[in-house]
C-alpha cells in the first residue's frame, strides 16, 4: 500500500470521524483540505435509491450551478447550415456532420459536451457505441437534441452539469472549484441536489436520498446531512 504524505495525512486526519455535518460544515471542511498545487475539484457524490437497471427508476437531468462549475467546457456539435452557424456564433468548439463523425470515429473525442440537431441524430447513432459509455451522447430529455442550440451551447458554456445515476444508483458530479467562495459553493451543492430530487422517478421505492458526500479531486470525502443538503434541517 502506497505510503500517504504529509499533506494527505493531515486531510484525513481532519476529517476523521466527521460525517453527517451541514452543507456549510462539509463545504468549509473539503475546501480547507484542497491543498494540492492545483485548484481541485469539489465533487458531490449521491447513493440514491434506486434501481438505474429499470427504466422508471432511472435518474437523469440537468442543472445550471448559479456559480458555475470554474471549468472550461468544450463544446462539439452536429449540424447543418444555418444551425451550423448558430452553433458557432454561439462559441461551439467544434461543429460538423459527416466529417465529425469520422473524426469521433476515428479517436479524436476533444470536447466534454456534445450538441445534435434532430436531422442528425441518424448520423449521431452510428456513434452510440463511442458516445455512449464516456456520457456523450446527445438526448432529447438533457437538452442536447434540440433546434435552438444557441441556448444549449450557452448552457453547456455557462456551467450546467449533467447527471445521470449509474448502475448502483449513484451520481458523480464536479460541482465547482477548491478556489470558489465557501458560500458559492453551498449554494451550488443546494442546487444540485435540489435538481436531483425533482428528478425522482415514478419508480422510486421507499427513501430516495440515502446518502450526500462531498471531496475534493485529492482529498477524503465527509458525509452530508440529507436534510441540510435538501435544505430540510
Amino acid at each position: 500500500m502506497a505510503k500517504l504524505g504529509k499533506r494527505a495525512r493531515a486531510a484525513r486526519e481532519a476529517a476523521a470521524g466527521k460525517e453527517n455535518l451541514t452543507v456549510e460544515e462539509a463545504v468549509a471542511l473539503v475546501k480547507g483540505n484542497a491543498t494540492a498545487k492545483f485548484d481541485e475539484t469539489i465533487e458531490i457524490a449521491m447513493n440514491l435509491g434506486v434501481d438505474p437497471r429499470h427504466a422508471d427508476q432511472m435518474v437523469r437531468g440537468t442543472v445550471n450551478l448559479p456559480n458555475g462549475t470554474g471549468k472550461t467546457v468544450r463544446v462539439a456539435v452536429f449540424a447543418r447550415g444555418e444551425k451550423a452557424d448558430e452553433a458557432q456564433a454561439a462559441g461551439a468548439d467544434i461543429v460538423g456532420a459527416e466529417d465529425l463523425m469520422e473524426q469521433i470515429q476515428n479517436g479524436q473525442i476533444n470536447f466534454d459536451r456534445c450538441i445534435a440537431t434532430p436531422d442528425m441524430m441518424p448520423i449521431v447513432g452510428r456513434l452510440g457505441k463511442i458516445l455512449g459509455p464516456r456520457n456523450l451522447m446527445p438526448n432529447p430529455k438533457v437538452g442536447t437534441v434540440t433546434m435552438d442550440v444557441k441556448e444549449a451551447v450557452e448552457a453547456a458554456k455557462g456551467g450546467q452539469v449533467q447527471f445521470k445515476a449509474e448502475k448502483a444508483g449513484v451520481i458523480h458530479a464536479g460541482i465547482g472549484k477548491a478556489s470558489f467562495d465557501e458560500a458559492k459553493l453551498v449554494e451550488n451543492v443546494r442546487a444540485f441536489v435540489e435538481a436531483v430530487s425533482r428528478a425522482k422517478p415514478a419508480g422510486a421505492k421507499g427513501s430516495y436520498m440515502k446518502q450526500v458526500a462531498l471531496a475534493s479531486t485529492m482529498g477524503p470525502g465527509v458525509t452530508v446531512d440529507v436534510a441540510s443538503a435538501t435544505g430540510n434541517a
